[in-house]
């Protein structure tokens, strides 16, 4: 789909393991210490604080990037998908 990806990249005072500066996109990919008392509760807040300033975050787990990598590609490729039908698009050399 053409979008580019940083890793760890800081985003105000948060760290992404990936981001995508043309789709305003965050990914997250959570291991063991996510499940850790106070830790969800910190994602959201993040997750909130990220989505006031413009940003959209999309979170998987280890397990699933390991054990269901179609599935993860495929909620990326839906994000992406309806980010474009908001977003116009630039004209094609054919319409310019």
């Amino acid at each position: 789909m053409g979008y580019p990806f940083l890793r760890q990249r800081a985003i105000v005072n948060y760290i992404a393991d990936f981001f995508s500066k043309e789709l305003n996109l965050i990914i997250e990919v959570d291991g063991l210490t996510h499940s850790w008392e106070g830790r969800a509760e910190s994602d959201i807040k993040r997750d909130k604080t990220l989505l006031e300033l413009g940003y959209h975050t999309l979170g998987f787990n280890d397990g699933e990037v390991i054990n269901d990598i179609n599935n993860v590609k495929r909620a990326i490729e839906n994000f992406i998908i309806d980010f474009e039908k908001f977003i116009p698009q630039p004209p094609s050399k054919g319409d310019i």
